[in-house]
């Protein structure tokens, strides 16, 4: 009678185990797919990006907006205006597939936001184009040694001088004034808002249509513009 006894309060300690594990095993498979269904929803997350007072280039009927965040003291940055831009152009802006804008990103030193700041009064104050010639003007003005990466370069004197490249004194007296006065500092805040709310880390940091770009050359970014495009 004992022993049938304990065989049977055996077999219930070997019942609960059972289950105890079967249920452990349910927990762990259920946390899986949780992590991954996350882990996907990173992946493929879209944002809303407001591109209201933003400089662009292309035809605003174009399907798809690409953005680019960026730091004028950002090597790297400058490598990507140099060597990947021309193809973006050429392939995306200049067809009409995509509408191309730059938002700042400042986060390397002091020259970082400075620069960032005095292009947003020449956008400001002289227009969409004029921005654009005084983009590019800065980023080939951006010294090659890496050494002066930690150093200002982009002082108020440098960023008149080189302005006074593209426009008239008296054009360039009125983005001084309205750089001095602050008043691109709203809108520098509303990029860095932006970028903040969209992870952005780095520069330079590209978004479709909302959705972040990893791919690594133009083919890629080709692609994905191509799929944007489709969705809409």
């Amino acid at each position: 009678m004992s022993n049938k006894k304990n065989q049977k309060n055996n077999n219930q300690k070997q019942s609960s185990a059972f289950t105890f594990w079967i249920i452990g095993l349910i927990a762990v498979i259920i946390i899986g797919f949780i992590f991954l269904a996350n882990r996907k929803g990173e992946d493929t997350a879209v944002y809303e990006i407001d591109y209201k007072s933003q400089p662009f280039l292309g035809n605003k009927s174009a399907p798809v907006k690409i953005v680019e965040f960026g730091d004028y003291k950002c090597p790297v940055c400058k490598t990507f205006e140099e060597q990947f831009f021309p193809s973006i152009k050429s392939e995306l802006i200049d067809t009409g597939k995509a509408q191309f804008y730059f938002m700042n990103f400042s986060f390397i030193n002091v020259d970082s936001t400075r620069s960032a700041k005095f292009a947003e009064s020449v956008y400001q104050e002289l227009g969409n184009d004029t921005f654009w010639k005084f983009h590019e003007l800065l980023y080939n003005k951006q010294p090659d040694d890496p050494k002066y990466e930690k150093e200002d370069v982009f002082t108020d004197k440098f960023l008149e001088e080189t302005l006074k490249e593209i426009v008239n004194d008296s054009d360039a007296k009125k983005v001084v004034s309205s750089f001095k006065a602050e008043k691109s500092e709203d809108q520098w805040n509303k990029d860095m808002e932006i970028a903040d709310e969209l992870g952005v880390s780095g520069t330079p940091s590209l978004f479709v249509n909302g959705k972040k770009f990893e791919g690594n050359t133009i083919d890629d970014l080709v692609k994905m513009v191509d799929e944007a495009a489709k969705e809409k």
